[in-house]
């Protein structure tokens, strides 16, 4: 058969058959001529993926080279043919593969005849909508065709009413793409002539850029793509259709009528090329600045569980719930999911301002270090410990998913950790979360709020408007927030119940925790002002990150050993060489903590490092729902379905090289509807099975997945 870019054929034999047979510097397009010459097998049951041209542009581009090494081998419909040098050959193809030739070059006249009919049929041939319907009528029914055969043939598994759906959407997209090949109609004649004329040129006069080529995904990268660029890119299609229509207008008005609309399509043509070829955009959400005032009071919230249960009496482990009634309860046992998440709440209460870098390194080394001491099976964690005693709980059990989620948060939290050293040493969020604290402590104060809340919030506010750029400015920001926090906590009542109370001390540590970071990191801010002290030390006062704040010793002692040197009086030497002390204290601390969070990050990667080969049926593809330690027993059921927490598992371990690809397409995709919407079946359809790999993994738009994704939450809210 033809070689089409898939087939599959001896590579030897094909050197060997087409040694000799072609002319230096010719050959273009040498898939259709190979395959004429060499033949290559069917291959039926394997799928290949191209990805199409993401610009009109740069698939004109392409187009155009099919055309010029088309025209290049049109000498193969002769008798004889070119050879290697000057040397003629008789031509060995069949009169079928000089078919595939010629229809070739057949396809490459199209465009310019079809604009050459319709030119003819609304100027000089009559009736005009005859010739105008023969035009359309040969660009729309191979397409309505297609769509009529698809129509009829409907699969045994899906609905009448899906079936007709998806028949009727396929009519418009193929009519719409028949729409659009009618408008680009006159710039697709001018390309294919200028592709026909170049090949001639340089065939029988320059011979010179004959194998001009490009890549397919080359083109038009560093070419302009907006609409003035498309514009001059089609200028024939506007230029014909205006004087087209001036000349109607005047010599044939009747004309006008049925031209008119196909007219309009040509002007408009570089404006539909370039909207067509615009990067698809993600959708993402808009949110009134209410919604997002609740869901950040909520993510607070939220973070105010971990922040009070998660600490030592738990070894830094999160207990499993925590019940107000009928009686206060805290379940002090935990899984790995559980374990997993709380890592993940700890970088993304850092990134919402709740915490510091300096928390979060030490909420993260107390975590890890528990975990490293928890007895585990082949590196993965059992399914339930005891947080005050480290225990493993009966039976000892190894839950597939529950390591699969640990193991995902684990590789998730060490990028975030690793990006650390690059972030500013005053956290970029860390006015908007103290704001969320205190909207929350307003709310939680009512109407007995004291007198000092309200200049707290005046005092925030001010701060949030002008945010402080140096190190002096930030000092004095959060001195003066961490000061009227104090006095707003002392206007409580001393109620242990009182939620007001206790978000009024949780605002007063954040504002203390960021001063505390900010004096440990960068103390020589605590020294006493001087100007022109400082002028000769560059940058000493802009606030740096972590990386930037342990080179500093290097940077400014040189400086400060200069102004030590010269003419400096007792009380200059004393305070430059406390200066230059600070400074070096900073930079330790700073690359003491550096290596810390390069510590963490190997220890999170060496805890997700787990053995899948005891859960794995090699047979099904498919991983176990778990293994009973106690018994050396692995389960008999399998997690089979992709619309299930199994898929992260499965995931992490064929990207971590411990399962093979094959894992993930044997992971079933079976479909129901719910409100009219197509979604993948899950086990139990609940949100947390649903949705709990997102918070990890990508999504994108289209794919089966997402669309469960958003039906499953939109049946959510309808049953609520």
């Amino acid at each position: 058969g033809s070689f089409i870019g898939k087939g599959i054929y001896d590579v030897d034999a094909f050197e060997r058959a087409l040694h000799g047979r072609f002319p230096e510097n010719r050959i273009l397009s040498h898939d259709l001529l190979e395959g004429c010459y060499a033949r290559a097998g069917l291959l039926s049951d394997v799928q290949l993926y191209e990805e199409y041209p993401a610009r009109y542009s740069a698939d004109v581009s392409r187009r155009h080279r099919w055309i010029r090494g088309d025209w290049q081998i049109a000498r193969w419909l002769l008798p004889g043919v070119p050879g290697p040098g000057t040397h003629r050959q008789q031509n060995p193809l069949s009169a079928l593969s000089r078919w595939k030739i010629l229809d070739n070059l057949r396809r490459s006249l199209v465009p310019p005849a079809l604009t050459l009919l319709l030119l003819l049929g609304w100027t000089v041939l009559s009736p005009a909508w005859l010739w105008t319907l023969a035009v359309i009528g040969t660009i729309l029914t191979p397409p309505w065709l297609a769509s009529l055969l698809d129509l009829c043939r409907k699969a045994g598994d899906v609905l009448l009413r899906q079936h007709l759906a998806a028949a009727v959407h396929s009519v418009g997209r193929h009519s719409a793409q028949a729409a659009f090949a009618l408008a680009c109609l006159p710039y697709e004649a001018l390309f294919s002539l200028d592709a026909i004329v170049r090949t001639a040129g340089r065939m029988l006069i320059t011979h010179k850029r004959l194998l001009e080529w490009s890549p397919s995904s080359d083109p038009d990268r560093t070419s302009r793509t907006d609409l003035a660029a498309y514009c001059r890119m089609m200028w024939i299609a506007p230029v014909l259709a205006a004087a087209t229509g001036l000349h109607l207008a005047i010599a044939r008005p009747a004309a006008l009528g049925v031209a008119g609309p196909i007219l309009a399509l040509w002007f408009a043509s570089p404006v539909m090329a370039w909207w067509i070829s615009r990067p698809l955009t993600r959708h993402e959400a808009r949110l009134a600045p209410d919604q997002t005032l609740f869901l950040r009071k909520l993510s607070r919230k939220t973070w105010a569980f971990f922040e009070t249960f998660v600490g030592p009496e738990d070894h830094w482990l999160p207990p499993d719930s925590y019940q107000e009634h009928p009686a206060a309860a805290v379940a002090h046992r935990t899984s790995p999911t559980n374990m997993g998440l709380a890592l993940l709440a700890n970088l993304s209460a850092y990134d919402f301002g709740y915490i510091t870098a300096g928390q979060l390194i030490e909420r993260t080394a107390n975590a890890l270090r528990t975990m490293e001491a928890l007895e585990r099976h082949r590196g993965h964690f059992y399914n339930w410990y005891d947080t005050q005693s480290l225990k493993p709980l009966p039976p000892l059990y190894i839950s597939t998913v529950d390591s699969g989620n640990l193991a995902g948060h684990l590789l998730t939290l060490r990028p975030g950790l690793l990006a650390l050293p690059d972030h500013k040493i005053l956290g970029a969020r860390l006015l908007e979360g103290l704001s969320d604290t205190l909207r929350i402590l307003v709310d939680a104060a009512g109407g007995a709020a004291p007198a000092q809340l309200a200049q707290l919030q005046k005092d925030l506010a001010s701060a949030s408007d002008s945010r402080p750029t140096t190190l002096a400015a930030a000092r004095l920001c959060l001195d003066g927030l961490a000061t009227s926090a104090a006095e707003v906590v002392g206007g409580f009542d001393a109620d242990p119940e009182s939620q007001a109370k206790w978000w009024a001390c949780a605002f007063a540590r954040q504002c203390q925790a960021a001063l505390d970071e900010l004096t440990c990191l960068a103390p020589w801010i605590l020294l006493p002002a001087s100007e022109n002290r400082l002028s000769d030390l560059r940058g000493i006062d802009e606030i740096p990150t972590l990386r930037e704040l342990a080179g500093l010793e290097e940077e400014l002692l040189p400086a400060i050993e200069h102004r030590l040197g010269s003419d400096a009086t007792p009380e200059e030497s004393e305070w430059f060489g406390e200066l230059r002390r600070l400074i070096t204290e900073a930079s330790h601390r700073a690359r003491a903590r550096i290596a810390a969070i390069e510590r963490l990050a190997l220890q999170s990667s060496g805890l997700a490092g787990m053995e899948y080969d005891f859960l794995y049926d090699k047979a099904r593809h498919l991983l176990a729902i778990g293994y009973n330690v106690g018994e050396r027993r692995r389960d008999s059921s399998y997690y089979d379905l992709l619309a299930s927490e199994a898929r992260l598992c499965g995931f992490v371990a064929i990207a971590q090289g411990q399962l093979p690809q094959e894992s993930w397409f044997a992971l079933g995709r079976l479909l129901t509807t719910a409100g009219r919407q197509p979604v993948l079946l899950s086990w139990s359809g609940s949100m947390f099975e649903c949705l709990m790999p997102l918070l990890v993994m990508p999504t994108y738009d289209h794919t089966l997945l997402d669309q469960s994704y958003m039906a499953a939450v939109e049946r959510q809210i309808a049953y609520g």
